[in-house]
């Protein structure tokens, strides 16, 4: 008689529409269902973008833990942002946006943001963190610029670059946690899942 696969012993939501986030936990063995959040980034504030971050992560989790179909799962709500010259910048507002902030930043360092909240929605236990990573970007020409804000890639993604695309030749190297960069720190993940007293191999999916 065959065997049963095995199942995650629980269920894992994402609250994001980020493909990025979604490829890097299947990369890793996860099977996350998705919910996205809806939450109005533009109408949250902290401090420092630091806190920015975590505030946005903790809102996308916060609204998809209270939703029906989430009871008994385990929520992760995440949320990016660069600072540069201490000012959080999440996606830009358009095209024009996007090149102003190109011109801003090459040639220059910043430091990707993300927050991080997982909640068990069983026992209403959350754990919350910010992983940071510096990110040193090279100096495109006006014209290289124009042709990657032409694609419309950096519209939809925080600090208007990402390390998955087209603008990866764009940054000449990076101090942390490559993931983060991306959209999710999986270290700083199963830090989060193991304060909630979950091993994240529990959540693998079969093979």
């Amino acid at each position: 008689m065959n065997a049963t696969p095995a199942t995650p012993a629980r269920r894992l939501v994402l609250g994001s529409a980020s493909p990025a986030r979604l490829g890097l936990l299947r990369q890793a063995g996860l099977a996350p269902e998705v919910i996205v959040s809806g939450v109005d980034e533009d109408a949250l504030s902290a401090p420092t973008p630091a806190e920015l971050a975590l505030v946005l992560a903790t809102a996308k989790a916060d609204t998809v833990a209270a939703l029906p179909e989430a009871r008994g799962a385990l929520v992760v709500g995440c949320d990016s942002v660069l600072e540069l010259d201490g000012r959080a910048l999440g996606k830009p507002d358009d095209a024009e946006d996007a090149t102003a902030r190109w011109k801003a930043m090459r040639g220059r360092s910043g430091v990707l943001r993300t927050g991080h909240c997982v909640i068990d929605t069983a026992d209403g236990r959350r754990a919350a963190a910010t992983a940071s990573t510096t990110v040193h970007f090279a100096d495109p020409s006006d014209e290289e610029i124009a042709a990657y804000v032409a694609t419309g890639e950096p519209l939809y993604v925080a600090g208007a670059f990402t390390l998955d695309g087209r603008s990866a030749p764009f940054v000449r190297g990076i101090e942390g946690d490559p993931g983060n960069v991306i959209g999710l720190s999986l270290p700083l993940l199963r830090t989060l899942l193991a304060d909630l007293d979950v091993a994240i191999t529990d959540l693998w999916a079969p093979r």
